[in-house]
């Protein structure tokens, strides 16, 4: 009887197929239009209006605040 010892030609074609299929569908969930990237732009844009809204609701407060202080000195 011979032993054999290692993986067989056809067991290291199966694995690099499945290997490609994964490799497939990661891409694709990555890199589509809702996919992470996708999502982390959307999450940015968000951020940065939100960001800009909270600045302008600020300012709008130190004006108000400073305007009762003159109101009050005067």
């Amino acid at each position: 009887m011979r032993e054999e010892k290692g993986i067989t030609l056809v067991a290291l074609v199966v694995t690099i197929i499945v290997l490609l299929i994964l490799a497939g569908v990661t891409i694709s969930l990555a890199l589509s239009s809702n996919g992470i990237i996708g999502r982390a732009k959307q999450a940015e844009n968000t951020w940065a209006k939100g960001s800009e809204n909270e600045q302008l609701a600020m300012n709008e407060g130190i004006n108000n605040i400073e305007k009762t202080i003159q109101d009050y000195v005067n």
